[in-house]
């Protein structure tokens, strides 16, 4: 095969394997190519989400959203979306004969800008954020950019974000509490061959300021929070089947004791030239918080702690629990620039599903279901 017929292949089946790893949140969509797009894209979407515990329907949130991504020239791109929340339901119980659930509403109001520049093989983008509720305000500016080998096979990636938050709860519990993250992020995306990608990312977080839940009682939580990620995916082609699987595990290590295993399966089936449907299922366990505490046994201190400790914390997503997700995606191109999706994701978490141990007593299970529908064009 000549040189340049080497170059268009891998060039061609590394860009694609690379789209299907972008990283939601850091690494920016447009970004996993080092050539400019040719063409924009417009979406819509509608999401609906609802969890449970026995005998309380807890949150819900209504959010519609867009998306528009569109080429400046042959050597940038600019893409952003905005979000609106609607939030209503009562907070999470602390533990189940126990009842905190205090009914709330709340509306998030949400947008985010990213700016690229695509070079002959890397790319470098600059992204702001801004989310906005009643008691809460985060802003946030992220650096990211991608380089890639000759032969286009291979593509290191790289990230750097900081968020600054402000908290002012409507208890006045306190008062113009703040907290600041910054995250790192290195990675590298390896096309084995034309029918497998591979992909490898490490994130480093640090965060320092309000972590607490003021909405608690004995929720007294560090004021530094520093976190580990790593992620490894795998995409593999089925031609014969018509069919690409995307295997991947997380693992999350924190400061405040939690770790967790995160493992998922999806594949893209092809019915025909226009749908593609997405099963997927994914497992989850985590390991409780080191100032998380179980129920006490004295009906005198009960729902409280024992003792004065420095940090506490009876939230359940602080908890050790196993959680199992199913979910599934039609997605329909019914005109050549047109697609229409419709994703549903039933959800359901329980203390004794944790993997290696116990799960915390005296946890309710949750459930949560999700329904999202989207519409899109390229122009």
């Amino acid at each position: 095969m000549a040189a340049t017929e080497d170059r268009k292949t891998a060039s061609g089946w590394g860009l694609i394997a690379l789209a299907a790893c972008a990283l939601p949140g850091v690494m920016p969509a447009t970004a996993q190519a080092e050539e400019a797009p040719e063409q924009g894209v417009v979406a819509l979407k509608y999401s609906s989400y609802e969890d449970h515990q026995p005998g309380l329907k807890r949150l819900s949130v209504k959010s519609p959203s867009a998306y528009l991504m569109t080429p400046i020239g042959r050597e940038w791109s600019v893409e952003g979306s905005v979000t609106h929340d609607d939030v209503s339901g009562a907070s999470p119980r602390y533990y189940t004969d126990v009842t905190g659930a205090s009914r709330m509403h709340d509306d998030r109001k949400a947008g985010d800008l990213r700016l690229t520049r695509y070079f002959e093989r890397s790319t470098l983008s600059v992204g702001a954020s801004h989310s906005d509720e009643h008691d809460y305000v985060s802003n946030a500016l992220s650096l990211a950019g991608t380089v890639a080998s000759e032969d286009h096979n291979t593509t290191w990636n790289w990230g750097v974000g900081a968020a600054h938050d402000r908290i002012n709860p409507v208890n006045d519990l306190v008062d113009n509490e703040t907290r600041r993250t910054t995250e790192w992020l290195l990675g590298i995306t390896q096309a084995l061959t034309p029918q497998d990608i591979v992909q490898a990312n490490l994130t480093l977080t640090r965060g320092r300021g309000y972590f607490s839940d003021p909405y608690k009682l004995f929720d007294a939580r560090p004021r530094q929070r520093n976190a580990t990620i790593a992620l490894v995916r795998w995409n593999h082609w089925w031609s014969d089947l018509g069919m690409a699987t995307k295997l991947s595990y997380r693992f999350y290590d924190d400061s405040f004791g939690i770790r967790s295993h995160t493992l998922e399966l999806a594949a893209d089936k092809h019915l025909s030239d226009t749908l593609v449907l997405t099963p997927s299922l994914r497992y989850y366990t985590q390991r409780a918080a080191s100032f998380y505490y179980d129920p006490v046994s004295d009906p005198n201190v009960y729902p409280a702690p024992y003792g004065t400790p420095t940090y506490s914390s009876t939230d359940q997503r602080m908890s050790a629990f196993g959680a199992l997700g199913l979910g599934l995606k039609l997605a329909w191109q019914f005109e050549p620039d047109w697609t229409l999706d419709v994703k549903g994701e039933q959800y359901e978490q329980r203390s004794n599903w944790r993997l290696g141990g116990h799960g915390s007593p005296g946890v309710d299970p949750l459930t949560a279901t999700q329904w999202q529908l989207g519409l899109a064009r390229r122009f």
